[in-house]
């Protein structure tokens, strides 16, 4: 060998080869950043736990805080225009996958990326939302797990109606700036055609509108009341469960925390399990899958949870076999 000895090139290569693998090494190890936008107060408990279901999960997985990954966390309550700051925030920070929640919140992120992997903790019908092309195939950026599908609005009416049979009419209270809810009506309006309930929709945008749609079912006979997902109504649940209490109305909500508030019953998928979940998602996307190429996944189990105290205190006779359909009886 000209001009280098056997021995010294054989050196050389092998250096070269050992400092392959550090290379490759120190470009796994890198710090990836996990952006996470709550649309509640810091302050909501429940919000707090799901972000812990979903840390845990993420270290289960491998993903040490700290040494492997970085979480960048905002919580902004559903103030828009506080969402979208906090979405501009989160982006300068150059994250690996943003994981967040609401068919008002993912809309915003969707305007500002279409390269950051975001990754979906609860959202109704996101394909009629305009979210993502197809649950099998969502293409894009964005993929993640669907809280509810739409027509589970009328299973909560006939819930409510087996829970207080002398329900005759019902309101379906929503805030109409979440784009998702325009499509809760058509099922709420054939499950109470069906079930000869009055049905009657309130709009709210705050705790002052949900007062007065709640006192004017007070006022209706036989009235009972259905909370479909939104995120208005998950940070005031204290406030809106003292005033159902307050007002005697039979109330069937789509989150099981407003049973453990004092609610009387709920059908929801398990929110801590859709977060944990989308772990796994996230936990696959910084292995290098694509968002697109991961199915947008709906709840495969609702739970039905019913609060026999707040029953009794409504006077209510639950019959057995509707305490044998639920999934968990708060006594």
């Amino acid at each position: 060998m000209s001009g280098m000895g056997r021995r010294e090139f054989i050196t050389l290569l092998g250096g070269a080869a050992a400092a392959w693998p550090r290379a490759a090494r120190a470009q796994s190890e890198r710090l990836r950043r996990v952006g996470i936008l709550m649309p509640y107060p810091e302050s909501d408990t429940e919000g707090q736990m799901r972000v812990r279901a979903f840390k845990q999960e993420l270290q289960r997985l491998g993903w040490i805080e700290g040494s492997k990954i970085q979480f960048d966390e905002r919580w902004t309550t559903d103030n828009m225009d506080l969402v979208r700051a906090n979405a501009a925030s989160l982006l300068e920070l150059k994250p690996d996958v943003i994981v967040s929640t609401g068919n008002r919140v993912i809309p915003i992120l969707k305007q500002m990326t279409r390269e950051v992997p975001i990754v979906i903790g609860g959202a109704v019908d996101p394909v009629g939302a305009g979210l993502v092309t197809s649950l099998a195939h969502p293409g894009g950026n964005i993929t993640g797990f669907s809280v509810l599908e739409v027509s589970v609005i009328g299973k909560m009416l006939e819930l409510l109606k087996q829970i207080a049979p002398k329900v005759s009419s019902s309101a379906l209270i929503y805030n109409p700036a979440i784009p998702s809810t325009v499509r809760y009506e058509p099922s709420f309006k054939a499950a109470a055609m069906s079930l000869g309930v009055d049905p009657i929709v309130a709009h709210i945008h705050g705790m002052a509108d949900i007062e007065r749609a709640i006192q004017t079912m007070a006022r209706t006979q036989n009235g009972g009341i259905i909370f479909p997902p939104d995120l208005t109504i998950i940070p005031l649940r204290e406030q809106i469960v003292a005033t159902v209490a307050a007002s005697r109305l039979p109330a069937i909500y789509s989150d099981s925390v407003l049973t453990t508030s004092g609610g009387l019953a709920a059908y929801s998928a398990d929110r801590m399990d859709l977060y944990r979940k989308a772990a796994s998602y996230v936990d696959r996307i910084l292995r290098g899958e694509k968002p697109g190429d991961l199915p947008v996944q709906e709840p495969t189990k609702y739970e039905f949870v019913i609060n026999l105290k707040t029953a009794k205190g409504l006077g209510l006779e639950i019959s057995p076999s509707v305490v044998a359909l639920a999934d968990k009886v708060i006594e």
